[in-house]
C-alpha cells in the first residue's frame, strides 16, 4: 500500500476519492491513476537533479494516456518515444516536439520523416542502417538530425530477461567495443549532428550498482569522442530505477543514485538526459477489478475475476506480482488462491498460489502498482473491449479514457 492508495475506515481510497464510487459509475475492469502521485513521481527526478544541466523525458511506452502526457508536459517533461504513433499522442497532447527523443531499433522511414517534421530533440539509433537512412531523409527534407547512437556498454542489469536490454545478446544498441568506429563511419553521412551518446541497460532496476558501471562507461566513451573531435554535449542514460512491488522489496535510492552520477559528470560539461517510466507511472495506477465466480478444481482455489490478461498482461509476460487489496475490507480473512480471469488461456491469470483476501462475486479487487505498461500493453484478444481510464486529482476524478464498446472493435473492418 501507498499515501496514493490508502485506507479510511476500511474503505479503499486514491486520494481523496472513494474507488467503490468510481466504479459504481464505470464499471469494471477499470483503470485509475492519481494525479498526485503522477507529479511526486516526476518531480523526484527534477528535484535530484536540480543545478545540473539535465532534461527528464516521461517513457510514453509505460502510460501514453492523453491526459497522463498533458500532465506531464505541463510539468516540463520531454517525452521519451519508440514510435510514430506515441509522437502523434505526445502533440496531441500539447508536449513540446523539442523535447521529444526518439528511441527504438526498427524505425520506419515513414515514423522518421514524420519527427523531423516535426522538430524533434534527436533519434537514439540502434544501427549503421539507420544512420544511413537518417541520413538521407534529412537531406531530402533540408534538415539536420540531431543523434547519439545507443550504445551496449555490455553489464548486466541482473532483472527479469525480457526487460534487460545491454548484454550482448540482446538486439538492441551497438557493442560498446565496436561503438567509437561508427561514429568514425557515421561523420562521413550528410545532415548528421552526432552530438551525444545513448544507452538503456534494462527495466525494473533494484538495485543502482548496474546503472552507475554503465554511466562510468558511458563518461568514458564520451570523453573518448571527444578526444576525436565529436561535440558530445549529452549522456542519456535510459530509464534508470525501478519500484519495489513486491512486500519486502528494497525501495530503491533514486535521490542517492542520481547524486552519484551527478558527481561523476562533474566538470565534464554535459547534459544529463533520463528517460523513465516506471518510477513516475508505476504507483500512480490501480486495475480495478470485480469478483465473478469462486471455484474449487480438487484442492485448487480458483477466484475468476472479470479483468484478464488483455487488460494486464504483466503477471502472464514477466511473471509479474501486484499486491491485491479489496475495495472494502471484510471479515472472511484470507485464502490461498489463484486469481485468473475469463480469456480461454491457462496464462490468463492475475496472481497464482496467493494468499489473498477471501473475496466473494460481487466484491470488487484493486491490483495495484499497476500505472505503467498495464493500459498500454491492452489488446482486444478474445474479442474484449478494453477497460476504461479514470483521472483522480484530489476529491475529484474524471474518465480520461472512456470504455471501448463492441462497436468500436469491428471499426475499420469490412
Amino acid at each position: 500500500m501507498t499515501a496514493t492508495f490508502h485506507y479510511r475506515e476500511n474503505v479503499l481510497y486514491c486520494e481523496d476519492v472513494e474507488l467503490s464510487r468510481i466504479t459504481a459509475e464505470t464499471g469494471t475492469p477499470c483503470y485509475v491513476y492519481s494525479t498526485d502521485a503522477l507529479r511526486e513521481g516526476y518531480l523526484a527526478y527534477e528535484r535530484a537533479l536540480e543545478g545540473a544541466p539535465h532534461r527528464v523525458c516521461f517513457a510514453v511506452k509505460a502510460n501514453s494516456n492523453l491526459s497522463v502526457l498533458r500532465l506531464l508536459g505541463e510539468l516540463g517533461a520531454g517525452f521519451d518515444i519508440v514510435s510514430g504513433g506515441e509522437l502523434f499522442r505526445v502533440l496531441k497532447a500539447g508536449g513540446d516536439p523539442s523535447k521529444v527523443v526518439f528511441a527504438g531499433v526498427g524505425k520506419t522511414r515513414e515514423e522518421i520523416e514524420f519527427a523531423l517534421g516535426q522538430g524533434i530533440f534527436g533519434f537514439n539509433c540502434e544501427s549503421e542502417a539507420e544512420l544511413a537512412l537518417i541520413s538521407s531523409l534529412a537531406v531530402r527534407l533540408r534538415k539536420t538530425a540531431s543523434v547519439s547512437v545507443r550504445v551496449n556498454p555490455d553489464v548486466d542489469a541482473q532483472t527479469h530477461p525480457y526487460i534487460s536490454t545491454g548484454l550482448r545478446e540482446h538486439k538492441f544498441g551497438i557493442d560498446i567495443a565496436e561503438v567509437e568506429q561508427v561514429y568514425e563511419r557515421a561523420r562521413l553521412l550528410p545532415n548528421l549532428a552526432l552530438n551525444g551518446v545513448s544507452c538503456h541497460i534494462g527495466s525494473q532496476l533494484l538495485d543502482a550498482a548496474p546503472l552507475i558501471e554503465s554511466a562510468r562507461k558511458m563518461i568514458s566513451l564520451a570523453e573518448r569522442l571527444r578526444t576525436r573531435g565529436f561535440d558530445i554535449h549529452h549522456l542519456d542514460l535510459g530509464g534508470s530505477i525501478g519500484v519495489p512491488y513486491q512486500p519486502g522489496e528494497v525501495q530503491p535510492d533514486l535521490a542517492g543514485y542520481l547524486t552519484a552520477v551527478r558527481l561523476l559528470i562533474e566538470g565534464k560539461d554535459l547534459t544529463l538526459m533520463f528517460e523513465p517510466g516506471r518510477w513516475v507511472a508505476a504507483r500512480a495506477g490501480a486495475l480495478l477489478t470485480r469478483v465473478l465466480y469462486r471455484k474449487r478444481n480438487g484442492e485448487k482455489e480458483f477466484m475468476v475475476v472479470d479483468a484478464a490478461m488483455n487488460d494486464l498482461i504483466r503477471p502472464a509476460l514477466y511473471q509479474a506480482w501486484h499486491e491485491i487489496q479489496p475495495l472494502r475490507k471484510n471479515q472472511f480473512g484470507t485464502v490461498l488462491a489463484d486469481v485468473v480471469g475469463p480469456i480461454c488461456e491457462s496464462g490468463d491469470f492475475m496472481a497464482r498460489d496467493r494468499e489473498v483476501v477471501n473475496a466473494l462475486p460481487g466484491d470488487t479487487l484493486a491490483l495495484l502498482n499497476a500505472g505503467a505498461y498495464g493500459f498500454t500493453q491492452a489488446s482486444n484478444y478474445n474479442a474484449r473491449p478494453r477497460a476504461c481510464e479514470v483521472l483522480v486529482d484530489g476529491a475529484a476524478w474524471r474518465i480520461v479514457r472512456r470504455r471501448e464498446t463492441f462497436e468500436d472493435l469491428i471499426r475499420g473492418e469490412e
